[in-house]
């Protein structure tokens, strides 16, 4: 990430001639603390921008007007990243300054505790008003580039969630879409069998009355056979008994015949 440029005026406050030598001493006193505390690029020393601001306040309980010591007070907020309490300080010396270089000065550094907060649209409307008032200003320019950069990245990151979150609720739709398809072809399929199995019951039971009804007349039918075969053998045997009756018949005239004749031959005798 690049650095942020933060606006100063803490040497200019540092020849600031004071009436009271306590003033200048509390002065003097902050303004060595925080500049050994900036001189340490490798770490950022709030201990010392802590005890510069105590220094500041000091002055400022002797002199509470005096923009200059204010503005350096609010660097060491911004310094310990109180950014909100140093864009707030930063908000109320740009309303107090004279000329539009300070007034610009105090809202650069605006902008820069609301970006340092994630304020973007703040930070940039910050800078913005900085140029207005200073537009030559190459540093609130470059923050102002560096804010709109970072606005644009989070507007894609928010179009890329937008639509990362509306492939996901298409993709959720489609799968619900597909699991009432599939539930749907499964009641279906279901009911395509049962139709099926009761039509397949339906057959057996046509099956089986069918060879019911069959074994019936197959039944039926050997009854019917049975019962000719037993008319024909009694017309057979009542032929035969009336064979034999006209038979016996036959012998007995015969025999009377017989015993005719032998009864007249004796009396001829």
């Amino acid at each position: 990430m690049k650095q942020i440029i933060l606006t100063a005026m803490m040497l200019t406050s540092i020849s600031i001639l004071v009436s009271a030598q306590n003033e200048r001493k509390f002065v003097r006193n902050g303004n060595k603390l925080f500049m050994e505390a900036v001189k340490d690029t490798s770490r950022l020393d709030t201990t010392k921008f802590s005890n510069a601001e105590t220094e500041y306040r000091k002055a400022l309980n002797k002199k509470p007007a005096d923009t200059k010591w204010n503005f350096n007070l609010a660097d060491a907020l911004y310094k310990q990243m109180r950014f909100d309490e140093a864009s707030s300080k930063f908000n109320e010396l740009a309303d107090k300054m004279e000329t539009p270089e300070e007034k610009a000065r105090a809202l650069h550094n605006v902008g820069n505790s609301q970006l340092m907060q994630q304020k973007l649209d703040e930070s940039i409307e910050a800078y913005k008003e900085a140029l207005r008032n200073n537009p030559n200003d190459l540093d609130t320019k470059y923050n102002l580039a560096y804010a709109q950069m970072l606005k644009q990245q989070q507007q894609n990151q928010q179009n890329q969630d937008q639509n990362k979150d509306q492939n996901k609720d298409q993709q959720n739709q489609d799968q619900q879409n597909k699991d009432q398809n599939q539930d749907q072809n499964q009641d279906q399929n279901k009911n395509d069998q049962n139709k099926q199995d009761q039509q397949d019951q339906q057959n057996q039971q046509n099956q089986q009355n069918q060879q019911n009804q069959n074994k019936d007349q197959q039944q039926q039918q050997q009854q019917q056979q049975q019962n000719k075969i037993s008319k024909e053998n009694a017309e057979q045997l009542l032929q035969a008994l009336q064979n034999d009756e006209k038979d016996i018949q036959e012998k007995v005239k015969k025999a009377k015949a017989a015993k005719a004749k032998r009864t007249r031959v004796e009396k001829e005798w």
